[in-house]
This record gives structure tokens, C-alpha cells and sequence, in this order.
């Protein structure tokens, strides 16, 4: 019988082997996800959505397959390992809110391209996790469900958008769960919950077949984890064979089999200065030391250096697409009701990105994708020299719950705060280069403080392999 402590050391590859080996069953992994749930869940608000019956159906069907069959789609070495998804994609018959009242009715009529992809593999989603509006936050806090909690401290946030995603890692209900990056999405709540969190290059991963679902390029799907294998093992299931929307890069390996191949001599630029020119905290920076001196003891060159990009100027040109996508999503929820954007209850900085989307033109929203372009390609020429960027993933430790309120009567005071506390994320989403966030260091009230590292467009074995490097093993759970 596994034990709720067995079941808090695995990860989802060891899960999955044990699964293999018939050493546990897919259900008996579900029935300790379930009960990590009842006693976790209450307090952290992670899981705003559970389907346990067909999850057991589901399970039981894998359990008939053990070890599965070469013929079957359950033939995944991920296959019964208990999962969570984002509850921004959709899964058939489940609700599908995107957390905004707008869509509090909505129930989703077929799965979503990630969710199939998952489905095949014989995961066993059993919920679906805590987002806030739209995604269109750092925090989870304002959304149709109430605020998600950081597993570490329940008074701090867990991040955004993935929020709810990390929380129910972290604390030890699944392994790995589901989530999506449009802007430090996945990487932001894996900084605040103390997660391997991979944004991977734009065009590698699967996503929705429109170009609104990706926001312009600039979103991505993935996972949180606590191992890089893991990471790397849901690249592989999540890669796509052949290009979709937007150019597909060269990798012709198994992430997972060379994630933990030897790397040195790579060129580090440190990026140690907010770009905006607003101070970084010392256990931020702290934590960027600590890396530093990891790096520099696995042969790798180090070197300060910010990335010769006008952040401010793609951060205008980014929110541009963002606000045009904001009012494409909600639009038709504003028709259906016969309701403006003031008039629907959404949180005022969502009204506000979408009366800004709504009235954008085309050459506006042109002129914003020429810019991020030029960043791209700036990027690109910079990558020439310098293999990696290493910066914080946050320029201040997790934030407390209401300190980032995007319902705020202050909208002006919001955008401040945000942009003190998140300048680094962003530029990789417009640039579609992958982008890794990792828990090397903890604050001494607890708080994990994340650093990150991105690479050029492609790269994306070059940040695990370094990831398996400062992190070998798998992440304890909160607590």
C-alpha cells in the first residue's frame, strides 16, 4: 500500500515507473491524489473543478492495460499518473470560465489540442486548477473562484496565471500539473511555489489551431514540475512533429533522453539590473549569486550584461496584442449578453485591456508586432555571443495576497506595482525564445525566490541540460 509520504517523494517519471513495474496501480496513484486534495485543497483553493468518477473510469482502464500495449495510446511513460489541468483549457464536459463571471455558464464541447494530448498519454486528469481572470495576471487572486494560496505561506500568493497549478504541485497533491505562459505564467508561479518552470520556444509545443488562442505567439503551454525530468518528459509528449501556426525548431532528440547530458563552457550573460531602473530585493539578488557561483563551479563563463532590448517599448507593444486579444475573447460573452465592457462584471483592469482591444486598429496592432519582431531579432544577434541570460525571475520576493490587485479603484497604482515586481518574464514571450524559471534559493521567512534562464529560439535542451546541472533530483514539497 503506498503511503501518503511514498506518494510525496515521487515524481511523475518515478510514479509512472512504479506504475509500470506493478509495484502501485494507476488507482491506487489517484486515491493518494484525491486524499492529498481533501486535506490540501480547503486552504490552498487550487482545484476549482473535480471529476472524480471518470478519473477512477480512467484509471481502471489503465490498470486493465498494464503494462500497456504497444497498440494502445496508454503506451506513455506517463501513463496513470495522477494530473490537473489549467482550467483556461478546455476539457470536454468540464466547465470553461476562464475564471471571469462573463463565462460562469460555460461548459466546454471538446477538448482542447493540450488536453488531448495528455489524454493520449493516459494521464489521469482528475480537475481542473485555480486561474485569475482571463490569465491575465501574476497573481490568482481576482477570479470566479476566489484567491489561490502559496503552499509555503498561505498569507502569499502563488503566483499567476498558473497559480492554482503550482499551489497543487508544490503542496504535494500531483507531481506535475498543467499550465500556459503568455507572459511569465508558468515561470512566476513556479518562482512563488519553489518549481521547475519551463516556458518552451514559440512553435515547439502544441497549441490551439488559432492565432488569438496563442496571443500572437506570445502564449505557450507546458507544465510545472519538481524535477527537470519531468519537465523534460512532457516536452517530448507536448513537442509537435510538424510546424503549426509558426516555425517549428530544429531538435531532432528526446528532451528527456539527453536532458542529462553534460554541459560546459556555456557564455552566461547576468542580467542583475531591473530594466526599468527601480531597485531588485537582496534575497532576489541573493538568489542571482547563487546561481552565479553554481554556474561558474560547472565551467560555465559569467559575465553582467542586459540584453540590448527597450523593454519599455516592447512591454507597450506587447500589452497592444494583449488588450486586442482581450477583447477577442470577450467579446463574444459582451454579445450574447448585450452588455459593454463597463457593464459586465469584470475586473477593472480586464475593462480596461479590453475597451484599449476593442478600438485598437490594424495598424496599430501591425506597428506592435514590427516591434516585438525587432526585439526578436536583437535577441537573436545577442544569442550569436552569449549562449544564456540569467536574471530573477521576480525583482521582489512572493508578493502577500491583495498587494497586486487587478480590481483595484487605482488602476495607476496596480501598474506600478506590477511592473516593480515582474520586469524580466515578459521580453521571452514576445520574442518566442524558451525560458526556465528554478528554485535555487529560499528567503529567510520561507518564500522560495526563483532565477531564471533563457536561451535562443531553439535552445530549449540547452536549459534543461543546464537545469539538470543546479538541480539534480526532485523539488520536497512545501512544508
Amino acid at each position: 500500500m503506498l503511503t501518503i509520504n511514498d506518494y510525496t517523494q515521487l515524481d511523475a517519471i518515478a510514479m509512472a515507473e512504479l506504475r509500470q513495474s506493478g509495484e502501485v496501480s494507476a488507482s491506487e496513484l489517484l486515491e493518494c491524489a484525491f486524499r492529498q486534495t481533501d486535506k490540501l485543497n480547503p486552504q490552498l483553493n487550487a482545484i476549482v473543478y473535480q471529476d472524480r468518477e471518470h478519473a477512477r473510469e480512467r484509471a481502471q482502464e489503465i490498470d486493465r492495460h498494464s503494462p500497456p500495449v504497444a497498440t494502445s495510446d496508454l503506451n506513455s511513460q506517463l501513463a496513470g499518473v495522477p494530473f490537473l489541468i489549467k482550467e483556461v483549457n478546455a476539457v470536454k464536459g468540464w466547465p470553461h470560465t476562464r475564471s471571469t463571471a462573463l463565462y460562469r455558464d460555460n461548459v466546454a464541447s471538446k477538448d482542447s489540442a493540450i488536453m488531448q494530448r495528455y489524454r493520449n498519454a493516459g494521464l489521469i486528469a482528475f480537475g481542473s486548477t485555480n486561474t485569475p481572470e482571463l490569465c491575465l495576471t501574476i497573481t490568482t487572486e481576482f477570479s470566479l473562484f476566489g484567491p489561490s494560496r502559496n503552499p509555503h505561506n498561505p498569507g502569499y500568493s502563488s503566483g499567476g496565471s498558473s497559480g492554482g497549478s503550482a499551489a497543487a504541485v508544490a503542496a504535494g497533491i500531483v507531481p506535475v500539473a498543467d499550465g500556459s505562459d503568455g507572459g511569465g505564467s508558468i515561470r512566476i508561479p513556479a518562482a512563488c511555489c519553489g518549481l521547475v518552470g519551463l516556458k518552451p520556444s514559440r512553435g515547439l509545443s502544441v497549441v490551439e489551431p488559432d492565432f488569438g488562442s496563442a496571443w500572437s505567439g506570445m502564449s505557450v503551454g507546458h507544465v510545472l514540475s519538481r524535477s527537470v525530468r519531468d519537465s523534460a518528459a512532457f516536452l517530448d509528449l507536448l513537442r509537435l512533429q510538424k510546424p503549426g501556426l509558426f516555425a517549428l525548431p530544429a531538435f531532432a532528440g528526446s528532451y528527456y533522453q539527453t536532458h542529462d547530458r553534460e554541459l560546459k563552457g556555456l557564455k552566461v550573460a547576468v542580467q542583475r539590473q531591473h530594466p526599468a531602473g527601480l531597485p531588485v530585493h537582496p534575497d532576489c539578488l541573493a538568489a542571482l549569486d547563487k546561481a552565479i557561483d553554481l554556474c561558474q563551479s560547472a565551467g560555465h563563463q559569467v559575465e553582467e550584461l542586459s540584453p540590448p532590448v527597450d523593454y519599455a517599448m516592447v512591454g507597450r507593444a506587447m500589452s497592444t496584442l494583449i488588450n486586442v486579444h482581450v477583447g477577442q475573447i470577450l467579446s463574444p460573452g459582451l454579445e450574447t449578453d448585450q452588455k459593454t465592457p463597463e457593464q459586465a462584471a469584470l475586473a477593472e483592469s480586464t475593462r480596461r485591456m479590453a475597451n484599449q482591444g476593442l478600438k485598437t486598429s490594424a495598424a496599430l496592432y501591425l506597428a506592435a508586432l514590427d516591434t516585438v519582431k525587432q526585439a526578436e531579432r536583437q535577441m537573436a544577434t545577442f544569442h550569436e555571443q552569449y549562449d544564456l541570460v540569467l536574471s530573477p525571475v521576480l525583482a521582489l520576493p512572493p508578493a502577500e495576497l491583495g498587494w497586486l490587485d487587478m480590481n483595484a479603484d487605482d488602476i495607476r497604482e496596480y501598474a506600478r506595482r506590477y511592473a516593480a515586481y515582474s520586469p524580466f518574464t515578459a521580453l521571452y514571450n514576445g520574442t518566442g525564445q524558451p525560458s526556465i524559471s528554478l528554485p535555487l534559493r529560499q528567503n529567510a521567512d520561507g518564500l522560495p525566490i526563483g532565477v531564471m534562464f533563457s536561451a535562443a529560439w531553439g535552445q530549449d535542451h540547452v536549459l534543461l541540460q543546464l537545469a539538470n546541472q543546479l538541480l539534480p533530483g526532485i523539488v520536497p514539497i512545501a512544508g
